[in-house]
Protein backbone atom coordinates (compact mmCIF):
# COMPACT_ATOMS: atom_id res chain seq x y z
CA UNK A 1 0.00 0.00 0.00
CA UNK A 2 1.35 3.29 -0.85
CA UNK A 3 0.82 6.49 1.87
CA UNK A 4 0.66 9.94 0.10
CA UNK A 5 0.95 13.19 2.46
CA UNK A 6 0.72 16.62 1.42
CA UNK A 7 2.20 19.40 3.12
CA UNK A 8 0.46 21.11 5.78
CA UNK A 9 -0.16 24.44 7.68
CA UNK A 10 -0.14 25.32 11.23
CA UNK A 11 -2.99 23.33 13.06
CA UNK A 12 -5.22 23.27 16.22
CA UNK A 13 -6.08 20.05 16.89
CA UNK A 14 -7.30 17.36 19.72
CA UNK A 15 -6.74 13.94 18.52
CA UNK A 16 -7.19 10.41 20.05
CA UNK A 17 -4.42 7.36 19.74
CA UNK A 18 -4.80 3.98 19.78
CA UNK A 19 -3.90 1.65 23.07
CA UNK A 20 -0.19 1.22 24.12
CA UNK A 21 1.43 -1.81 22.44
CA UNK A 22 3.94 -3.03 25.20
CA UNK A 23 1.19 -2.87 27.83
CA UNK A 24 -1.49 -4.46 25.19
CA UNK A 25 0.79 -7.51 25.12
CA UNK A 26 1.43 -7.84 28.88
CA UNK A 27 -1.99 -7.68 29.91
CA UNK A 28 -2.74 -10.71 27.41
CA UNK A 29 0.06 -12.53 28.68
CA UNK A 30 -0.49 -11.93 32.61
CA UNK A 31 -4.15 -12.79 32.12
CA UNK A 32 -3.59 -15.96 30.92
CA UNK A 33 -1.39 -16.90 33.61
CA UNK A 34 -3.84 -15.65 36.84
CA UNK A 35 -7.23 -16.67 38.08
CA UNK A 36 -10.17 -15.34 36.89
CA UNK A 37 -11.22 -13.37 33.97
CA UNK A 38 -9.18 -10.22 32.94
CA UNK A 39 -11.20 -7.67 31.73
CA UNK A 40 -9.15 -5.98 29.09
CA UNK A 41 -10.01 -1.90 27.09
CA UNK A 42 -8.17 0.21 24.72
CA UNK A 43 -6.46 -3.24 23.72
CA UNK A 44 -4.55 -2.47 20.77
CA UNK A 45 -5.73 -4.29 18.06
CA UNK A 46 -2.51 -4.10 15.35
CA UNK A 47 -0.86 -7.35 13.89
CA UNK A 48 1.69 -7.44 17.01
CA UNK A 49 -0.52 -8.14 19.66
CA UNK A 50 -2.81 -10.48 17.21
CA UNK A 51 -0.07 -12.10 17.66
CA UNK A 52 0.02 -12.90 21.39
CA UNK A 53 -3.62 -13.00 21.12
CA UNK A 54 -3.13 -16.28 18.83
CA UNK A 55 -0.26 -17.79 20.82
CA UNK A 56 -2.10 -17.34 24.11
CA UNK A 57 -5.28 -19.17 22.29
CA UNK A 58 -3.12 -22.05 21.51
CA UNK A 59 -1.89 -22.42 24.88
CA UNK A 60 -5.44 -23.65 25.93
CA UNK A 61 -6.54 -20.01 27.36
CA UNK A 62 -9.88 -18.97 26.51
CA UNK A 63 -10.22 -14.88 25.04
CA UNK A 64 -13.50 -13.54 24.18
CA UNK A 65 -13.37 -10.44 21.77
CA UNK A 66 -15.78 -7.91 23.27
CA UNK A 67 -14.98 -5.50 20.25
CA UNK A 68 -11.58 -5.02 18.37
CA UNK A 69 -10.31 -3.19 21.50
CA UNK A 70 -12.15 -4.83 24.54
CA UNK A 71 -10.94 -8.48 25.14
CA UNK A 72 -11.75 -11.00 27.97
CA UNK A 73 -9.21 -13.35 29.26
CA UNK A 74 -9.97 -16.20 30.86
CA UNK A 75 -6.90 -17.03 33.03
CA UNK A 76 -6.25 -20.62 34.39
CA UNK A 77 -3.15 -19.54 37.17
CA UNK A 78 0.27 -20.15 36.66
CA UNK A 79 -0.30 -23.82 35.72
CA UNK A 80 -3.35 -23.66 33.52
CA UNK A 81 -1.36 -23.57 29.91
CA UNK A 82 -1.48 -26.34 28.25
CA UNK A 83 0.53 -28.01 25.69
CA UNK A 84 0.01 -26.18 21.99
CA UNK A 85 -0.67 -29.06 19.16
CA UNK A 86 1.26 -26.89 16.64
CA UNK A 87 4.35 -24.25 16.31
CA UNK A 88 2.95 -20.50 17.90
CA UNK A 89 3.73 -17.56 15.30
CA UNK A 90 4.61 -14.84 16.89
CA UNK A 91 4.56 -12.93 13.53
CA UNK A 92 6.54 -9.70 13.58
CA UNK A 93 6.39 -9.37 16.93
CA UNK A 94 9.53 -9.41 19.47
CA UNK A 95 7.54 -8.59 22.14
CA UNK A 96 5.90 -11.90 21.64
CA UNK A 97 8.33 -14.19 20.85
CA UNK A 98 11.00 -12.83 23.64
CA UNK A 99 8.22 -12.50 26.67
CA UNK A 100 6.68 -16.14 25.58
CA UNK A 101 9.71 -17.63 26.10
CA UNK A 102 9.85 -16.54 29.47
CA UNK A 103 6.69 -18.14 29.95
CA UNK A 104 6.97 -21.20 27.92
CA UNK A 105 10.06 -21.64 30.09
CA UNK A 106 8.08 -22.29 33.27
CA UNK A 107 5.83 -24.93 31.78
CA UNK A 108 6.38 -29.13 31.96
CA UNK A 109 6.09 -29.52 28.20
CA UNK A 110 7.64 -29.13 24.74
CA UNK A 111 6.92 -25.46 22.88
CA UNK A 112 8.24 -24.35 19.53
CA UNK A 113 7.77 -21.00 18.80
CA UNK A 114 8.79 -18.84 15.62
CA UNK A 115 8.00 -15.64 13.91
CA UNK A 116 8.28 -13.93 10.28
CA UNK A 117 11.44 -13.80 7.89
CA UNK A 118 12.13 -10.12 10.28
CA UNK A 119 12.05 -12.42 13.48
CA UNK A 120 13.92 -15.09 12.54
CA UNK A 121 17.41 -12.94 12.21
CA UNK A 122 16.71 -10.98 15.45
CA UNK A 123 18.84 -12.01 18.48
CA UNK A 124 17.51 -14.26 20.31
CA UNK A 125 19.98 -15.70 22.54
CA UNK A 126 20.16 -12.42 24.85
CA UNK A 127 16.92 -14.21 26.41
CA UNK A 128 17.90 -18.11 25.88
CA UNK A 129 20.64 -17.36 27.79
CA UNK A 130 19.12 -16.89 31.55
CA UNK A 131 16.44 -19.06 30.94
CA UNK A 132 18.99 -22.05 30.35
CA UNK A 133 20.35 -20.85 33.51
CA UNK A 134 16.89 -21.40 35.38
CA UNK A 135 17.40 -24.59 34.00
CA UNK A 136 14.84 -24.74 31.15
CA UNK A 137 16.08 -26.50 27.83
CA UNK A 138 15.83 -23.69 24.83
CA UNK A 139 16.95 -24.86 21.49
CA UNK A 140 17.37 -22.91 18.20
CA UNK A 141 18.93 -21.78 15.10
CA UNK A 142 23.21 -21.13 14.82
CA UNK A 143 23.93 -23.07 18.15
CA UNK A 144 20.61 -21.06 19.56
CA UNK A 145 21.27 -17.62 18.24
CA UNK A 146 17.91 -17.46 16.52
CA UNK A 147 14.24 -18.61 16.44
CA UNK A 148 12.41 -20.69 15.26
CA UNK A 149 13.02 -21.91 19.51
CA UNK A 150 11.65 -24.81 21.15
CA UNK A 151 11.59 -24.42 24.36
CA UNK A 152 10.79 -27.90 27.52
CA UNK A 153 10.78 -26.03 30.74
CA UNK A 154 9.95 -26.64 34.04
CA UNK A 155 11.83 -27.05 37.70
CA UNK A 156 12.84 -23.94 37.37
CA UNK A 157 15.72 -22.46 40.06
CA UNK A 158 15.58 -18.47 40.67
CA UNK A 159 18.92 -16.91 39.37
CA UNK A 160 20.85 -13.69 39.97
CA UNK A 161 20.54 -11.70 36.69
CA UNK A 162 22.66 -9.04 35.44
CA UNK A 163 21.29 -8.03 31.59
CA UNK A 164 23.93 -7.12 28.84
CA UNK A 165 22.25 -4.31 27.53
CA UNK A 166 19.00 -2.06 29.40
CA UNK A 167 16.09 -4.28 27.56
CA UNK A 168 12.16 -4.56 28.70
CA UNK A 169 12.12 -7.85 26.59
CA UNK A 170 15.22 -9.59 28.76
CA UNK A 171 14.45 -8.27 32.13
CA UNK A 172 10.57 -9.51 31.19
CA UNK A 173 11.41 -12.82 30.04
CA UNK A 174 13.52 -13.26 33.56
CA UNK A 175 10.63 -12.30 35.33
CA UNK A 176 8.09 -14.27 33.83
CA UNK A 177 10.13 -17.13 34.29
CA UNK A 178 10.87 -16.59 37.89
CA UNK A 179 7.05 -17.10 38.50
CA UNK A 180 7.75 -20.30 38.21
CA UNK A 181 11.13 -20.61 39.92
CA UNK A 182 12.08 -21.66 43.80
CA UNK A 183 13.52 -18.97 45.07
CA UNK A 184 13.97 -15.42 44.59
CA UNK A 185 14.72 -14.49 40.87
CA UNK A 186 16.67 -11.18 40.85
CA UNK A 187 17.58 -9.14 37.38
CA UNK A 188 20.06 -5.99 37.21
CA UNK A 189 20.29 -3.51 34.10
CA UNK A 190 22.55 -1.16 33.24
CA UNK A 191 20.37 1.25 32.66
CA UNK A 192 16.19 1.57 33.77
CA UNK A 193 14.18 0.36 31.03
CA UNK A 194 10.72 0.61 30.09
CA UNK A 195 9.13 -1.49 33.27
CA UNK A 196 5.35 -2.06 32.46
CA UNK A 197 5.86 -5.80 33.57
CA UNK A 198 6.72 -5.33 37.00
CA UNK A 199 3.87 -2.26 37.23
CA UNK A 200 1.35 -5.22 36.04
CA UNK A 201 3.00 -8.27 37.74
CA UNK A 202 2.13 -5.85 41.10
CA UNK A 203 -0.90 -5.07 39.89
CA UNK A 204 -1.92 -8.39 39.53
CA UNK A 205 -0.91 -9.55 43.07
CA UNK A 206 2.94 -10.77 42.23
CA UNK A 207 5.48 -10.98 45.28
CA UNK A 208 7.66 -8.12 43.37
CA UNK A 209 9.94 -5.91 44.60
CA UNK A 210 12.33 -3.15 42.61
CA UNK A 211 15.28 -0.79 44.33
CA UNK A 212 17.00 1.15 41.56
CA UNK A 213 17.82 -1.00 38.60
CA UNK A 214 17.60 -4.17 40.62
CA UNK A 215 14.19 -6.42 40.40
CA UNK A 216 13.25 -9.18 42.17
CA UNK A 217 10.35 -11.91 41.91
CA UNK A 218 9.25 -14.74 44.00
CA UNK A 219 6.89 -17.41 42.59
CA UNK A 220 3.32 -16.87 44.32
CA UNK A 221 -0.51 -16.48 42.60
CA UNK A 222 -1.94 -14.10 40.35
CA UNK A 223 -5.33 -12.74 40.40
CA UNK A 224 -7.39 -11.14 37.53
CA UNK A 225 -7.78 -7.60 37.21
CA UNK A 226 -9.51 -4.72 35.03
CA UNK A 227 -7.25 -3.26 33.03
CA UNK A 228 -7.74 -0.08 31.14
CA UNK A 229 -4.56 0.05 28.21
CA UNK A 230 -3.29 3.95 28.23
CA UNK A 231 -2.79 5.41 24.91
CA UNK A 232 0.82 4.43 23.31
CA UNK A 233 2.82 7.16 24.08
CA UNK A 234 5.43 5.84 20.87
CA UNK A 235 2.29 6.40 18.43
CA UNK A 236 1.26 9.45 20.04
CA UNK A 237 5.20 10.66 19.66
CA UNK A 238 4.38 11.53 15.88
CA UNK A 239 1.51 13.63 16.40
CA UNK A 240 3.45 15.19 19.18
CA UNK A 241 6.53 16.21 16.65
CA UNK A 242 4.18 17.37 14.15
CA UNK A 243 2.86 20.02 16.63
CA UNK A 244 6.28 20.56 17.41
CA UNK A 245 7.78 20.63 14.21
CA UNK A 246 5.09 23.13 12.98
CA UNK A 247 5.29 26.84 14.23
CA UNK A 248 2.09 28.09 15.27
CA UNK A 249 0.81 24.62 15.81
CA UNK A 250 -1.06 23.33 18.79
CA UNK A 251 -1.98 19.31 19.28
CA UNK A 252 -3.56 17.62 22.13
CA UNK A 253 -3.15 13.89 22.29
CA UNK A 254 -5.76 12.03 24.64
CA UNK A 255 -4.92 9.36 27.25
CA UNK A 256 -1.56 9.02 26.47
CA UNK A 257 0.43 6.70 28.86
CA UNK A 258 2.72 8.71 30.94
CA UNK A 259 5.16 5.62 32.46
CA UNK A 260 7.84 7.45 33.32
CA UNK A 261 10.12 4.75 31.66
CA UNK A 262 8.57 5.85 28.58
CA UNK A 263 8.47 9.89 28.72
CA UNK A 264 11.94 10.62 27.44
CA UNK A 265 10.22 11.67 24.14
CA UNK A 266 8.83 14.65 26.33
CA UNK A 267 11.52 15.91 27.99
CA UNK A 268 13.81 15.96 24.73
CA UNK A 269 11.11 17.91 22.92
CA UNK A 270 11.18 20.32 25.84
CA UNK A 271 14.47 20.19 25.44
CA UNK A 272 14.59 21.46 22.12
CA UNK A 273 11.97 24.35 22.86
CA UNK A 274 8.75 22.79 22.27
CA UNK A 275 5.99 24.30 25.15
CA UNK A 276 4.59 20.09 26.44
CA UNK A 277 1.67 20.55 29.42
CA UNK A 278 0.05 17.65 30.51
CA UNK A 279 -3.55 17.40 32.10
CA UNK A 280 -6.60 15.06 33.54
CA UNK A 281 -4.06 12.70 35.00
CA UNK A 282 -5.48 9.17 36.33
CA UNK A 283 -3.51 5.93 37.24
CA UNK A 284 -5.04 1.83 35.94
CA UNK A 285 -3.15 -0.75 36.67
CA UNK A 286 -0.42 0.80 38.03
CA UNK A 287 0.01 3.00 34.65
CA UNK A 288 -0.21 6.52 35.05
CA UNK A 289 -2.03 8.61 31.55
CA UNK A 290 -3.20 12.00 30.75
CA UNK A 291 -3.82 14.39 28.07
CA UNK A 292 -0.62 15.98 26.69
CA UNK A 293 -0.54 19.22 24.88
CA UNK A 294 2.46 20.48 22.35
CA UNK A 295 2.58 23.91 20.98
CA UNK A 296 5.82 24.41 18.18
CA UNK A 297 7.21 27.43 18.58
CA UNK A 298 10.45 26.41 17.01
CA UNK A 299 13.03 23.48 18.08
CA UNK A 300 16.88 23.69 18.38
CA UNK A 301 19.27 21.00 18.75
CA UNK A 302 20.55 18.90 21.27
CA UNK A 303 22.32 15.59 22.25
CA UNK A 304 20.70 12.72 22.76
CA UNK A 305 22.37 9.38 24.48
CA UNK A 306 23.26 7.77 27.69
CA UNK A 307 20.34 6.66 30.13
CA UNK A 308 18.06 8.17 28.16
CA UNK A 309 17.83 6.21 25.45
CA UNK A 310 16.30 3.58 26.77
CA UNK A 311 13.06 5.53 27.59
CA UNK A 312 12.92 6.59 23.97
CA UNK A 313 14.37 4.02 22.10
CA UNK A 314 11.30 3.36 20.08
CA UNK A 315 10.62 7.15 19.27
CA UNK A 316 14.84 7.94 17.70
CA UNK A 317 12.71 7.66 14.42
CA UNK A 318 10.50 10.32 14.69
CA UNK A 319 12.95 12.38 17.07
CA UNK A 320 15.06 12.38 13.89
CA UNK A 321 12.20 14.57 12.00
CA UNK A 322 12.45 16.45 15.09
CA UNK A 323 15.96 17.16 14.38
CA UNK A 324 16.03 17.66 11.04
CA UNK A 325 13.54 20.70 11.46
CA UNK A 326 15.61 22.16 14.09
CA UNK A 327 17.98 24.77 13.93
CA UNK A 328 21.61 23.37 14.70
CA UNK A 329 22.97 20.25 15.15
CA UNK A 330 21.33 17.22 17.14
CA UNK A 331 23.41 14.13 17.57
CA UNK A 332 22.13 11.03 18.65
CA UNK A 333 24.33 8.51 20.45
CA UNK A 334 24.36 5.22 22.40
CA UNK A 335 21.74 3.88 20.19
CA UNK A 336 23.40 0.64 18.23
CA UNK A 337 20.26 -1.30 19.56
CA UNK A 338 18.03 -0.42 16.64
CA UNK A 339 20.36 -2.14 14.45
CA UNK A 340 18.53 -4.87 15.06
CA UNK A 341 15.05 -3.62 14.88
CA UNK A 342 12.07 -4.82 12.28
CA UNK A 343 15.14 -2.96 10.00
CA UNK A 344 18.74 -1.63 10.92
CA UNK A 345 16.57 1.57 12.03
CA UNK A 346 19.65 4.14 12.12
CA UNK A 347 20.36 3.45 8.32
CA UNK A 348 17.34 3.12 7.47
CA UNK A 349 16.26 6.73 9.47
CA UNK A 350 19.27 7.97 7.57
CA UNK A 351 18.24 6.92 4.05
CA UNK A 352 14.94 7.66 3.50
CA UNK A 353 15.08 11.14 6.02
CA UNK A 354 18.11 12.33 3.56
CA UNK A 355 15.39 11.09 0.28
CA UNK A 356 13.70 14.38 1.33
CA UNK A 357 16.43 16.45 2.18
CA UNK A 358 17.54 15.67 5.38
CA UNK A 359 20.97 16.24 6.54
CA UNK A 360 21.72 13.18 8.31
CA UNK A 361 24.65 10.89 8.87
CA UNK A 362 24.82 7.42 10.20
CA UNK A 363 27.78 6.53 12.84
CA UNK A 364 28.41 3.32 14.49
CA UNK A 365 25.64 4.04 17.69
CA UNK A 366 23.42 6.78 16.17
CA UNK A 367 22.80 9.40 14.05
CA UNK A 368 24.40 13.12 13.47
CA UNK A 369 21.47 15.21 11.77
CA UNK A 370 22.20 18.84 10.91
CA UNK A 371 18.55 20.77 11.08
CA UNK A 372 17.47 23.10 7.77
CA UNK A 373 14.12 23.47 6.11
CA UNK A 374 15.41 22.98 2.33
CA UNK A 375 13.08 19.74 2.40
CA UNK A 376 11.25 18.35 -0.66
CA UNK A 377 8.90 15.41 -1.66
CA UNK A 378 9.72 11.98 -2.75
CA UNK A 379 9.16 8.62 -3.00
CA UNK A 380 10.32 6.70 0.34
CA UNK A 381 10.65 3.04 1.26
CA UNK A 382 8.96 1.86 4.59
CA UNK A 383 11.32 -1.21 5.30
CA UNK A 384 8.60 -3.09 6.62
CA UNK A 385 9.26 -1.52 9.95
CA UNK A 386 6.14 0.75 10.66
CA UNK A 387 8.38 3.48 12.62
CA UNK A 388 9.78 3.74 9.67
CA UNK A 389 6.77 4.33 7.55
CA UNK A 390 5.73 6.76 10.21
CA UNK A 391 8.37 8.82 10.29
CA UNK A 392 8.76 9.24 6.14
CA UNK A 393 4.81 10.37 6.80
CA UNK A 394 5.54 13.15 9.32
CA UNK A 395 8.42 13.89 7.56
CA UNK A 396 6.10 14.45 4.63
CA UNK A 397 3.74 17.63 6.75
CA UNK A 398 6.86 19.60 6.29
CA UNK A 399 8.00 18.76 2.59
CA UNK A 400 6.74 21.23 0.11
CA UNK A 401 5.87 18.76 -2.37
CA UNK A 402 3.56 15.40 -2.19
CA UNK A 403 5.72 12.53 -0.29
CA UNK A 404 5.31 8.82 -0.98
CA UNK A 405 5.72 6.13 1.21
CA UNK A 406 5.61 2.31 -0.30
CA UNK A 407 4.55 -0.18 1.97
CA UNK A 408 2.98 1.80 4.05
CA UNK A 409 0.59 -1.03 5.24
CA UNK A 410 3.30 -1.94 7.97
CA UNK A 411 1.50 0.91 10.01
CA UNK A 412 -0.57 -1.70 11.17
CA UNK A 413 1.28 -3.13 12.84
CA UNK A 414 1.45 -0.72 15.76
CA UNK A 415 -0.82 2.12 14.65
CA UNK A 416 -4.14 0.97 12.73
CA UNK A 417 -6.06 3.97 11.55
CA UNK A 418 -2.80 5.89 11.59
CA UNK A 419 -4.10 7.28 8.11
CA UNK A 420 -7.66 8.43 8.87
CA UNK A 421 -5.97 10.53 12.10
CA UNK A 422 -3.27 11.81 9.80
CA UNK A 423 -6.11 13.25 7.48
CA UNK A 424 -7.88 14.73 10.41
CA UNK A 425 -4.68 17.20 10.83
CA UNK A 426 -6.24 18.46 7.34
CA UNK A 427 -9.63 19.10 8.19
Amino acid sequence: MDLLVKPIQPMDKSINIPGDKSISHRSVMIGAIASGITDIQNFLPGQDCQSTVRCIQQLGIEIDQMSPTHLQVKGKGLAGLSEPGNCLDAGNSGTTIRLLSGLLAGQDFLSIVTGDASIRQRPMARVAEPLRKMGAQVWGRNEGRYAPLAIRGGHLKAIDYRTPVASAQIKSAVLLAGLYATGETVVTEPALSRDHTEKMLRAFGANIQTDNLTTMIKAGALNAQNVIVPGDISSAAFFLVAGAIIPGSKIIVNRVGLNPTRTGILDVLAEMGARISISNQFESSGELMGDITVEGRGLRGVVIGGDIIPRLIDEIPVLAVAAAAAEGQTVIKDAAELKVKESNRLRAVATELSRLGANIQETDDGLIINGGRNFKGAVCEAYHDHRIAMACALMGLIAPEQTIIRGAECIDISFPGFEDVLNSLYI
